[in-house]
């Protein structure tokens, strides 16, 4: 087919408008809305799995950014953009979105290596040891009471029952600390918990700075911890954490704060 003169000139204006009429969704009071902020929530949503990239999905957030736009206009017309508490909000949101930015660059370039993911998974390790125990405890103030304690429980008192004085939340089940590592206790609680048999209760008042404990093994079993595999993520995020943290201190120390 041979086009006319006209109908050409038509044809290559048309092709020439397209791709710049393509860049915006849509104009509302002569402001346009460009394809690329539509691009931008469509990737955020389907990022938290909410639903997949979709023409409804599309239209659905166009018409949102349509309606968003209509109010924000209005709201500037009002003046509201101008009040002082709602400028601070928006700077606070500004400086939130630019250091999270930074952050992500930051952990791009620095990225957790696998030799240190291991390293602090064994470090883990090694603080949880190889065992595991079961103890329930009675906390009082004074080690006066801790001794009435112990001396009923050999007179046949039962532990569940004298353990409703303690001074903990666990006064209301009996005493119950569940399973922990030696590791996860201070070091006068863990080491008498240790050097009871299963059932045994300690035949003295074990201070800490909480109190005086009265202790009694349940039982003990080896300790049961994921593999590396398995925590490898939760470990990288918590190395990366770490990072930022020591990063952010950095920077702190160059400040000059007055």
């Amino acid at each position: 087919m041979i086009l006319k003169p006209a109908r050409l000139l038509l044809a290559l204006i048309a092709i020439t408008a397209a791709p710049a009429f393509a860049q915006n969704v849509a104009t509302v009071n002569g402001k346009v809305i460009p394809a690329s902020r539509v691009d931008q929530m469509v990737k955020q949503v389907v990022a938290q799995g909410q639903q997949p990239d979709s023409p409804q999905l599309r239209e659905a957030i166009k018409k949102e950014l349509i309606g968003r736009e209509v109010l924000i206009q209005e709201a500037d017309k009002q003046g509201y953009g101008l009040r002082p508490e709602v400028k601070s909000q928006i700077e606070n949101t500004r400086q939130s979105i630019i250091i999270n930015a930074m952050l992500s660059d930051y952990v791009k370039k620095n990225p957790i290596k696998d030799a240190e993911i291991k390293a602090e998974y064994d470090k883990y390790k090694s603080a949880m040891g190889e065992k595991e125990y079961h103890a329930r405890h009675i906390l009082v103030a004074t080690e006066a009471e801790a001794k009435d304690i112990i001396t009923k429980l050999k007179a046949g008192g039962k532990f569940e029952e004298l353990a409703k004085v303690s001074k903990d939340g666990s006064a209301n089940n009996g005493g119950d600390l569940g399973w922990m590592p030696p590791g996860k206790l201070v070091k006068p609680f863990a080491d008498a918990m240790i050097a009871l048999k299963n059932g045994q209760t300690t035949d003295t008042p074990v201070k800490t700075e909480f109190g005086y404990h009265v202790i009694k093994l349940e039982e003990s079993r080896a300790t049961k911890l994921p593999g590396l595999e398995e925590v490898k993520g939760q470990v990288a995020e918590a190395l990366q954490q770490k990072k930022i943290a020591a990063y952010r201190e950095d920077l702190m120390k160059k400040a000059k704060v007055q």
